[in-house]
């Protein structure tokens, strides 16, 4: 195999700022993402890595000598842990980690802001500035106004679980740091649906993606679209251009492994200053509701957020 070419994964860090979707220490160190991320399933893995060892001891130590209702303290320690990872792992990323809000908080607006702020002023007690994190929350109509509230006040957002354009918008429209569009779920819906597209280029996650960039490149957004939730190396590829793309260690460890020539697929156009109606919560409800795949994906994507903060949970109430 000549080498002569540099892997995909080099060609693709001159296209889109290419970001680790874990938070395996050891796998972020070797790959050297720009951005990585944190949440509920990846803490818990955690608590099995050695190199956070020191951290867990720590902080079940802390909640053993609290005092008070024990479910507060499990909660207390779920949070300790989760900005613990996410303050080690800053050390090794040139850019943000993003960390997860509570998914049973997602159609909370207060409580969601409240969260957030809980987040950052842990991770700046860490000495870990609010511009290396990204708030992550779910695109509900909630999520979105705590969102614009979060911006606001210099908290910048990742909006995720996105599956609809007007999903999108609404978080553009709200002045979101970052959106997270989810490629493979949106095609595990069609295939479950009977619907497997023929092409890469057919494939319905890769359109709504390519889609979603250009409408933000139109309007001048400012908001970044970053890709997530791949199914596999030819949907990134399909995507090489988006502003960012978060990427598994194993998919990235095939594109590295892969010397073929890799061309830009996305360009950002110049925006055209056309108006637009801002988009409120009746609009974002009747879109949504018209829109089943979007409907069930962020139901169940906030379920399985919730699924795996219990999870998390339920392994610190053993450990305590």
């Amino acid at each position: 195999m000549s080498t002569a070419t540099p892997s995909k994964l080099t060609q693709l860090r001159d296209l889109s700022v290419v970001v680790a979707d874990t938070g395996d220490y050891e796998a972020i160190k070797r790959l050297k993402p720009v951005d990585c991320t944190t949440n509920p399933t990846l803490v818990k893995k955690a608590l099995d890595l050695p190199v956070y060892a020191e951290l867990i001891e720590r902080e079940l130590a802390w909640g053993r000598e609290q005092q008070g209702e024990r479910e507060t303290i499990v909660h207390a320690v779920a949070d300790r842990l989760t900005v613990g990872v996410g303050a080690l792992l800053s050390t090794l990323v040139p850019g943000r980690v993003s960390t997860e809000v509570d998914a049973d908080l997602a159609h909370n607006v207060e409580a969601t802001v409240a969260k957030a702020r809980q987040f950052i002023a842990m991770y700046e007690t860490l000495g870990v500035p609010r511009s290396k994190v990204l708030i992550k929350i779910a695109a509900t109509w909630e999520g979105v106004e705590a969102a614009r509230q979060l911006q606001a006040e210099g908290i910048d957002c990742n909006l995720t679980l996105i599956f609809n354009p007007t999903q999108a918008l609404a978080c553009s429209e709200a002045g979101a740091f970052l959106i997270s569009p989810f490629v493979g779920r949106i095609l595990d819906w069609y295939v479950a649906n009977g619907q497997t597209p023929a092409t890469i280029d057919e494939d319905p996650g890769v359109v709504f993606v390519r889609g979603v960039y250009a409408e933000f490149k139109r309007r001048g957004s400012a908001t970044v679209v970053m890709g997530a939730s791949f199914r596999s190396t030819a949907q990134i590829e399909a995507l090489a251009g988006c502003d960012r793309l978060t990427i598994s260690p194993d998919l990235l460890e095939k594109l590295d492994a892969d010397h073929g020539e890799l061309p830009r697929k996305l360009s950002p156009s110049a925006a055209d200053g056309a108006a637009v109606t801002p988009i409120d919560a009746a609009r974002f409800a009747a879109d949504l509701a018209a829109d089943p795949m979007a409907t069930e994906k962020l139901a169940t994507g906030i379920e399985a957020f919730a699924k795996d903060l219990e999870a998390l949970r339920n392994t610190i109430r053993e450990r305590l």
